[in-house]
Formats: structure tokens, C-alpha cells, sequence
């Protein structure tokens, strides 16, 4: 029992990208399906605060944040890099540099940018 109320209150890394892998699907899948827009936007939101707290946790030293160059998107996108992957994962998926300085200071950002 103890263990349990200690995963949930401090859960690992393993599970928190887990568990942002899974909302990210369930996000995408919602989205995809135009009449339910509540449970889109509460998915979306849910993935960014596991994103937070997966970088409050445990950034720069196993996840780091890195502007993505690569991926095609509307607006600029971190990527959440992991500094060894996780069951087969590199990433926490991407979290768009508008929401990053909206919940983020610029000090924060730097922090979970790099190691120092």
C-alpha cells in the first residue's frame, strides 16, 4: 500500500512517459473525432501537466527540453528528449514553445534546456 501512494505521489520516470505516451494517443485519437472537444482539450492539458512534472522531476539530468527542428507543425515545439530511452521511447512527446512560456519561467526553461 505504501508503495503505491509513493508511486503516485513521486512516480518514476518509466511512468510518467508512460503515462504521456498514453494520453498523447488518447489526445490525438479525440481530436480526431470533431464532436468531443471537452474530453480533446482535458487530454491535452493533462499531457502538458505530466510533461511538467515529468521535467520538474527529472530535468536536465534524464529529460531535457530541445527546440525540434524536424517535425512539421504549425507553431514551434520542445521536444522532450530523454537521455536514455524508456521501453523503447526516446521522447515525452512534443509541448509547444507557446505553452512552455506560458507555464515556464525563461529560468526554468533554460534549466531543463541544459545541463549545468
Amino acid at each position: 500500500m505504501k508503495d503505491t501512494i509513493t508511486s503516485l505521489i513521486n512516480p518514476s520516470l518509466q511512468q510518467l512517459v508512460k503515462e504521456i505516451h498514453a494520453v498523447n494517443h488518447a489526445w490525438k485519437i479525440a481530436s480526431e473525432c470533431g464532436e468531443i472537444y471537452a474530453i480533446s482539450k482535458s487530454l491535452q492539458q493533462m499531457k502538458t501537466r505530466l510533461q511538467m512534472r515529468l521535467l520538474r522531476s527529472y530535468a536536465p539530468h534524464q529529460v531535457y527540453l530541445i527546440l525540434d527542428q524536424d517535425t512539421e507543425s504549425e507553431e514551434p515545439l520542445y521536444g522532450l528528449r530523454l537521455r536514455e530511452a524508456v521501453n523503447g521511447c526516446k521522447d515525452a512527446a512534443h509541448l509547444p514553445v507557446r505553452v512552455a512560456n506560458k507555464i515556464l519561467t525563461t529560468e526554468q526553461i533554460e534549466q531543463f534546456k541544459s545541463l549545468k
